[in-house]
């Protein structure tokens, strides 16, 4: 059995990495706040550091400790379950000749595409020089810090690298990845009234919930296409994609 003196050192190392994590992902400049989650997490492990020394926990009233170890073993529960969620689309490949691939959108910058969002759509170049009856639909609509909607930023970019511009449609309108597919399956049920085969490209930690987004959202057959991610930040995406998953699930989008 670990000693209290040991689990409390675990923690304390544990929060100290959770905080030069966080500044790592803060000098990613995403536009997003997902940093402050490993400052919030590195808080609770100091927690646990005060906790596990001396009679500190035990000092606390019964209830107090019931109430902790629950949310605790709660909040683990879920994580694992989200984490074997995600993995069973972490490497999906599709499969040729789809009606049309949806490119989910991510954030635009100035000098072009995020990292995150080039990956995606250099996953759908590979995927439209190879089947070249397949029609992009690129996704996004334009936020405060991007200076145009990620569906147009992501038509430029693939025609920049060659890809017909007759092939790809731009929805300029969503706002987060609910939106990205429901959109792209209005346009795409105005100009088809058949069952089609559609692909979801998106990066690997993101597949399961665009997929399964679009399951529920309709009867056509869905297939997704995963793109790469820097492993250095997949703890971060992971564990952001761990409370995406959970919201979609409550509002019933999953």
């Amino acid at each position: 059995m670990i000693s209290g003196s040991k689990l409390s050192f675990i923690f304390v190392i544990a929060s100290v990495l959770c905080l030069i994590y966080s500044v790592i992902v803060l000098l990613v400049r995403s536009g997003t706040f997902s940093f402050l989650m490993w400052i919030v997490l590195a808080a609770v492990f100091v927690l646990f550091a005060w906790l596990s020394t001396g009679n500190h926990w035990m000092d606390m009233p019964r209830l107090a400790r019931q109430l902790i170890g629950t949310a605790a073993g709660i909040s683990i529960a879920a994580f694992i379950l989200c984490q074997a969620a995600i993995f069973t689309h972490f490497f999906d490949r599709g499969t040729n000749n789809l009606d049309y691939i949806i490119v989910l959108g991510a954030q635009m910058r100035s000098s072009g595409p995020s990292i995150v969002y080039k990956y995606r759509l250099d996953k759908a170049y590979e995927y439209l020089t190879e089947n070249e009856d397949t029609v992009c639909i690129v996704t996004g609509g334009k936020g405060t810090n991007e200076i145009e909607s990620e569906g147009e930023g992501g038509k430029d970019y693939l025609v920049s690298k060659g890809i017909s511009e007759d092939r790809i449609i731009v929805e300029p309108e969503s706002r987060d990845t609910v939106e990205n597919i429901r959109n792209s399956l209005s346009i795409i049920g105005d100009e088809e009234g058949e069952s089609l085969r559609l692909g979801i490209v998106t990066n690997n930690f993101h597949v399961y919930r665009g997929v399964s987004i679009a399951k529920k959202a309709t009867e056509d057959e869905i297939y997704g296409i995963a793109a790469y991610m820097q492993p250095l930040y997949l703890p971060n995406n992971m564990l952001r994609e761990t409370f995406g998953i959970i919201r979609d699930y409550i509002n019933g989008d999953l």
